[in-house]
C-alpha cells in the first residue's frame, strides 16, 4: 500500500494529530522556575501520552525501557520526545500542572472528522448524532487520595477515596467505533463542601457540549440519572433533544400515567417477529407528564419488551424521549436509546479490560496528575478509533491479530527490536510479511 493510499484525510494521520497535542501541551502555563527546568510540558505530555498510545502497563518499565538508545530513537523519531524524564519527574511534572489546555484536543479533533466529512458516517436519526453519557468509577482507595477525589464511608466504617468521571461519546448503532468527547470529572468543586454528583456533572457536561460544538445537531442519550427536570431543562436550553432511561421507582407519575393508558388500551403499539421467532413489543404514549408537579415535562414515553419463541419476555427497556414517535420510527429511536451501551461496552469495558489499564494506578499525585492521566489515555483511544475508522493500513495491521491486546503487544516488541523512522513505518513493518531469518 502507497505511502497515501487509503490513509485518511492528511489532517486525521498520526503526525498532525500528534502535533495537535504537543500545541495544546504548550498552552499550559508552565509553574516552574526557568532555571531548574530539564524537560520542557511539552516533552513530559508527549512522553505520557505515548505511555498509553501503546498501551504500556507499567510507566517504571516504559521509562526505564526507553532510555535505552533504540527504544530512545524510536520515541523520538516516532514521537517526538528527544528526552524522556524519570517516572517520578514525570509524575510531579503533570501533578503540578493544569491540564486544562490539553482538553481542548478532544474538541479539535471532531472538528478535523466533520471538515473531512468523516464524521457524517455517525448520523442516525434524521440526520442528528447520537452523544451518549454516562458515568464511571476509574480509581478507589483507602490510603491513596488526592484533593479532587470524592469520599464515601463503607459499610465496615472506613473511608475510601475513589475519582468519578462522566464520559460522552459520538456513537452510531451500526458501527463499533466510539468517538469520545472531553469528560466532565466528578470531583469535590472549588468553593463548595458539597460532595460532587452525576447529576450536576451533567449539567455542566450538556454545557460545555454545546460550548465546544455550537452547530451540531445531536439526540443526547443516557439512564435514568439524567431524567429530571434540571437535566431536561439544560438539554433544551442548549438545543439538545434526548432519550433518557426511566425506572418506577424514580419516575412514579409517569409509571402510574402508563399503567393507566394500558388498562384503557390507550398505548400505541407496534409487534415485529425476527426470523428466529423473537417478538420485539414497542409500546409508546404522547404528552405525558414526568412529575405531578407544575414545572415537570412533557414527554413521549417508549417502551420495548422482547419475547423468545417460547412466549417468556426476556428483556424489558423503558425510556422518555422529547422527539415525535410513530410506527415509522419507533424501532429507530429504540435503537438509538440502546447505543447507550456502546459507551459502556466499547469505550469503558476496552479502556478497562482491553489493554488500556483505565483503572491502574500509574500515579495518583495531590493535584493533577490522576486526571491529567485519564485525559491522555481516552485521547489515545481516540487517536486509535480515528485510525479504524479511516486509515486502511491501520486497520489491515490491526487486522492481523484476534485480539487488540496481541496487536499492541506487538508493537511494544517492535520498538523494542527494531529502529523506525515513523509511526508509519512501524505499521509497514507489522504488515509486512515476516522477516527472513539471517
Amino acid at each position: 500500500m502507497g505511502r497515501g493510499a487509503g490513509r485518511g484525510p492528511k489532517q486525521l494521520r498520526f503526525r498532525n494529530l500528534l502535533d495537535s497535542l504537543g500545541e495544546a501541551a504548550r498552552e499550559v502555563p508552565d509553574l516552574r522556575q526557568a532555571t531548574k527546568v530539564s524537560y520542557s510540558l511539552e516533552q513530559c505530555y508527549r512522553s505520557a501520552f505515548a505511555l498509553f498510545f501503546v498501551q504500556d502497563p507499567s510507566l517504571l518499565e516504559f521509562q526505564r525501557r526507553f532510555q535505552q538508545q533504540l527504544q530512545q530513537n524510536n520515541l523520538s523519531t516516532v514521537f517526538d520526545v528527544e528526552t524522556i524524564p524519570s517516572d517520578t519527574q514525570l509524575r510531579d511534572v503533570l501533578d503540578s500542572h493544569d491540564y486544562t489546555p490539553i482538553t481542548t484536543v478532544y474538541k479539535q479533533w471532531v472538528q478535523r472528522l466533520q471538515r473531512s466529512k468523516e464524521l457524517e458516517r455517525f448520523r442516525f436519526l434524521n440526520g442528528s448524532y447520537l452523544i451518549t453519557l454516562d458515568g464511571s468509577e476509574y480509581f478507589n482507595s483507602e490510603a491513596v487520595h488526592c484533593e479532587k477525589c470524592l469520599s464515601r464511608v463503607k459499610s465496615n466504617g472506613r473511608r475510601e477515596y475513589h475519582h468519578q468521571v462522566l464520559q460522552a461519546a459520538i456513537v452510531h448503532p451500526e458501527r463499533r467505533e466510539v468517538l469520545p468527547l472531553a469528560p466532565e470529572f466528578i470531583r469535590v468543586q472549588d468553593g463548595s463542601e458539597k460532595q460532587d454528583c452525576e447529576a450536576a456533572a451533567g449539567v455542566r457536561a450538556i454545557e460545555t457540549i454545546r460550548s465546544n460544538h455550537r452547530q451540531i445537531e445531536a439526540v443526547l442519550v443516557a439512564d435514568a440519572l439524567f431524567a429530571t427536570t434540571k437535566l431536561i431543562q439544560t438539554a433544551a436550553k442548549q438545543r439538545f433533544r434526548y432519550i433518557f432511561g426511566v425506572k418506577p421507582g424514580s419516575h412514579k407519575t409517569l409509571f402510574e400515567d402508563v399503567r393507566g393508558f394500558r388498562s384503557a388500551g390507550m398505548l400505541d403499539c407496534l409487534t415485529v417477529t425476527d426470523s428466529v421467532g423473537r417478538r420485539y413489543c414497542y409500546e409508546w404514549a404522547c404528552e405525558l407528564p414526568l412529575f405531578a408537579t407544575a414545572d415537570a415535562p412533557v414527554v413521549t414515553y417508549v417502551e420495548l419488551s422482547i419475547f423468545d419463541a417460547s412466549g417468556k419476555r426476556t428483556r424489558h427497556f423503558s425510556w422518555i424521549t422529547d422527539l415525535a414517535v410513530d410506527e415509522h420510527n419507533v424501532a429507530q429511536v429504540v435503537r438509538a436509546a440502546r447505543a447507550r451501551w456502546k459507551i459502556e461496552n466499547e469505550n469503558f469495558n476496552t479502556l478497562k479490560n482491553h489493554g488500556y489499564h483505565l483503572e491502574h494506578n500509574f500515579g495518583h499525585g495531590k493535584q493533577y496528575l490522576s486526571e491529567a492521566f485519564f485525559v491522555l489515555n481516552t485521547l489515545a483511544f481516540f487517536m486509535h478509533q480515528i485510525f479504524a475508522l479511516v486509515d486502511e493500513l491501520y486497520q489491515s495491521a490491526r487486522g492481523g491479530f484476534s485480539a487488540r491486546r496481541e496487536f499492541w503487544n506487538a508493537v511494544r516488541a517492535a520498538l523494542r527490536l527494531m529502529l523506525f523512522s515513523s509511526w508509519d513505518h512501524v505499521l509497514e513493518r507489522i504488515d509486512g510479511p515476516p522477516l527472513a531469518a539471517p
